[in-house]
């Protein structure tokens, strides 16, 4: 079992002050995999000095300091890829390919995204030719605390650490404590970089407390968080307080609109992606809103689909999903699912319990419901496991109600071949991105919600721009 109860603050790894243990459990076996130390009050004041201390040198900083040094990070994670893809697997159950092309692979592609982003950002802009003697500012907003998810570990992480140490902000980042070791590997990436001292720090914890402890600290200035609404209503309150500067990317029930027309891949195309990382997607599109006319012949092709569909141990390679990540995360799918079954909606995949053949480990079937109406519980809840829900309708303006008719609007897809038609309905949907004929997000695209789903964006400049202030200055004259 792997000993990580040490935090990464000022530099150094150094021991809790006051030591209280978790373990991390390998969802695929239920057995504990690694220890690691919750964070205490002491601690994240400890984390905060430090990153107080280092901003008023590390802000300042020029952009070509802080561009070498990201690259001499993207350089060492690229040696680190398999080490990181190889702790994804084990805490969140991940399976090996996915892990090392998707999990660890989209951490790499932000690093380098954003270092180009950094090296064509303009800190210091002219208002304009009518007043050249106006100059606005790009400056670090200050101490960032970064909450990240279990779900997306790297991705997640390097989305706000990595735009945060290009904005010249200094960070306390607490991964999620169900899946914090890819994060504590990312910590070693950093330290062996030779950022200075301060200017990123690790601490592990719950909610509770450390979480609370961070979004409450008087001296920081910026929260970003990945996670639940929930928690992120609960994060809104304390950064209130002070009017801290907040990003929040919350959840998702994103609908998938397949009309008749749809190219012959998009039945398949929408029930994957609704059960890669067995569900565990904040944009994942959960609802298939499907055409009349086509409805019959699109539940059983989800049905063959959803039944032919692998399960099995993270650790091999190939094609199939493995585990949610914890005993809590089953039983909330578990009772969701029997929440569908009493509703009255058609199960005609899946169901209650743990696949055929697989006793051990937090295996989910994947589930599919036919005849589901948007009033049901398992079409308004996000349940975060592989479970999709197949609602008809019979016209464009009734699929975009629907899909619109949700507190959600993280992504929403489209499958039509008529682009008229995409283009109106994408301009329609109440929901932060669209994803039109599985063309898919790109990296570097502004990614965020509307509604429940949270505020501001991560990735592209978008990204960087979080993580700064504007500032105005009249009568500059260089």
């Amino acid at each position: 079992m792997l000993d990580k109860k040490n935090f990464y603050i000022n530099g150094q790894w150094v021991s809790p002050k006051n030591s209280k243990e978790i373990h991390v459990i390998d969802p695929s076996t239920e057995k504990n995999c690694a220890v690691i130390s919750l964070g205490s009050v002491d601690d994240v004041n400890s984390a905060v000095m430090a990153a107080k201390n280092a901003l008023e040198k590390w802000a300042f900083t020029s952009k070509e300091e802080r561009v070498k040094l990201l690259e001499g990070l993207y350089l060492l994670y690229k040696k680190r890829w398999a080490d990181i893809a190889e702790a994804i697997t084990l805490e969140m159950g991940a399976p090996k390919d996915f892990s090392t092309q998707l999990q660890a692979g989209t951490g790499a592609s932000h690093i380098k995204s954003f270092i180009g982003y950094l090296k064509a950002f303009n800190f210091e802009k002219v208002l304009g030719e009518h007043a050249k003697n106006q100059k606005i500012l790009y400056e670090p907003k200050g101490v960032c605390v970064l909450i990240t998810p279990w779900n997306w570990p790297m991705n997640q992480t390097c989305l706000k650490v990595i735009p945060a140490l290009a904005a010249g902000c200094t960070m306390i980042l607490k991964p999620s404590e169900l899946a914090p070791l890819s994060s504590m590997i990312l910590a070693e990436i950093i330290d062996e970089a030779k950022f200075p001292a301060g200017v990123f720090n690790l601490v592990n914890g719950d909610g509770a407390t450390t979480g609370n402890a961070l979004t409450s600290h008087p001296d920081v200035n910026m929260i970003s968080f990945t996670g639940s609404t929930r928690a992120g209503a609960l994060i809104s309150q304390n950064a209130a307080k002070d009017f801290k500067r907040i990003s929040l990317e919350l959840g998702g029930k994103g609908a998938n609109i397949i009309f008749k027309d749809a190219d012959p891949e998009a039945v398949e195309r929408g029930a994957n992606r609704c059960f890669r990382n067995s569900g565990q997607s904040c944009n994942a599109p959960t609802r298939m809103l499907v055409e009349k006319s086509m409805y019959d012949e699109a539940v059983e092709r989800v049905k063959k689909f959803a039944n032919e569909m692998k399960v099995d141990d993270p650790k091999k390679e190939g094609d199939h999903i493995g585990p949610v990540i914890s005993e809590v995360q089953y039983n909330k799918i578990q009772t969701l699912i029997q929440k569908g079954i009493d509703e009255g909606a058609k199960l005609v995949a899946g169901g209650i319990g743990k696949p055929n053949g697989i006793d051990k480990g937090y295996f989910v079937k994947p589930t599919a419901f036919a005849d589901v109406n948007n009033q049901m519980d398992i079409a308004r809840t996000e349940i975060f496991g592989p479970v999709l829900s197949i609602i008809p309708f019979e016209t464009e303006e009734e699929a975009i109600a629907i899909a619109n008719d949700t507190p959600y609007g993280l992504t929403n897809y489209i499958q039509t071949q008529d682009q008229q038609k995409a283009n109106r309905v994408a301009r329609k949907l109440r929901s932060g991105m669209v994803d039109v004929n599985g063309a898919g997000i790109a990296v570097d695209a502004p990614f965020g919600g509307y509604k429940h789903s949270g505020i501001g964006r991560e990735a592209g400049v978008q990204g960087l721009e979080e993580f700064l202030e504007v500032k105005t200055v009249g009568g500059w004259n260089d």
